[in-house]
């Protein structure tokens, strides 16, 4: 039973992001990050030096594409120039089940979770070994989902509550009208 633990911890959270993309500014085709650290170092100076496929050594921008932006998986589209997460800090993004956004959160060195800027300067002012860091440091500003690469059955739910809700408030409508 503790083995099979073992092995679930190391599979991906539902949600979590599993692979890390950035688009040539000359030939616009989609290449593969290899870490989580270095697509951070990318975006985090996208706009002063944006990404060309020449950065990884033996690619050109007349190899194929790495990846297709298309519906075999969900698509996120981050912001270009966020900081860089501070050493020992660990920046996580998750996706809702709905698949309607993101949620961002720190895990800090101490292993707690930050959600919002208050819960970092309540966390900095009981560690002071943290104050050092300026606010400006982190960032919770999420990626947008493409809705084009949402599963076609999560959009099918989401329009079905859509309905749903909509006959609701129309029936209160008509009752409020007719009273």
């Amino acid at each position: 039973m503790k083995k099979q633990k073992i092995e679930d911890d190391l599979k991906p959270k539902r949600g979590a992001i599993d692979l890390y993309a950035a688009q040539c500014a000359k030939c616009q085709k989609w290449r593969s990050i290899a870490t989580k650290e270095e697509y951070e170092e990318l975006r985090s100076t996208f706009t002063d030096d944006p990404f060309t496929c020449d950065r990884t050594p033996d690619l050109t921008c007349d190899d194929p594409t790495d990846l297709e932006c298309d519906a075999s998986r969900t698509w996120v589209i981050d912001k270009p120039n966020l900081p860089l997460t501070p050493a020992g800090f660990k920046r996580e993004l998750i996706l809702r089940a709905d698949y309607s956004k993101l949620d961002a959160h720190y895990l800090t060195p101490t292993g707690k979770k930050v959600r919002c800027q208050g819960e970092l300067v309540a966390f900095m002012e009981k560690h002071p070994e943290y104050q050092h860091l300026k606010l400006d440091d982190f960032n919770f500003t999420v990626p947008k989902v493409l809705e084009d690469t949402v599963p076609l059955e999560v959009r099918k739910k989401r329009a079905e509550k859509s309905a749903a809700k909509k006959e609701e408030s129309d029936g209160k409508k008509k009752m409020s009208i007719n009273s």
